[in-house]
């Protein structure tokens, strides 16, 4: 069987009649892999705390041309390393690190739980002010949110 490059970074997702990949680095990314695979591009919805994927259409990120949206309630905003209002928070993030630099090693260990994420951050707002740093990953997991991402499904053979 052969593995392509880009496939090893994607999250499969084997249900019933099709299988769902998610984990695109942007909507482009998808709409690629889509054409390659013959696939469908498709809006994948992970709720209530849970990695059980369902299509969906409620966040319009086929609309909207967007790989990820998170809605948890009003008081909450996640923002991903890939869009504009991220940069306004990256000097919130460069005090953090500077902090952890300073600070003793088990600190550091136990700090750097919060942020691991340096390959695709997400900046968790509560009401717009900084919280936390997470994954995508983690983010489906967090405040009872809904996570939205682009995916392909393709059907089984």
């Amino acid at each position: 069987m052969e593995t392509k490059d880009n496939e090893r970074k994607l999250n499969r997702y084997d249900l019933e009649d099709q299988i769902l990949y998610t984990g695109f680095s942007n909507f482009d990314d998808a709409e690629n892999y889509a054409q390659t695979e013959n696939g469908e591009l498709v809006e994948v919805a992970f709720k209530d705390g849970n990695d059980n994927p369902e299509v969906s259409n409620e966040a319009g990120l086929l609309e909207k041309k967007l790989h990820y949206s998170v809605k948890a309630g009003p008081e909450y905003k996640f923002i991903h390393s890939s869009d504009e209002a991220f940069r306004q928070y990256a000097d919130e993030l460069q005090k953090i690190k500077a902090k952890l630099e300073e600070s003793p090693p088990d600190e550091r260990y136990l700090a750097n739980f919060e942020l691991e994420n340096a390959e695709d951050p997400i900046i968790v707002l509560k009401n717009d002010q900084f919280e936390s740093v997470t994954s995508r990953e983690r983010s489906k997991y967090l405040k009872h949110a809904s996570v939205y991402e682009i995916g392909v499904s393709t059907k089984k053979s």
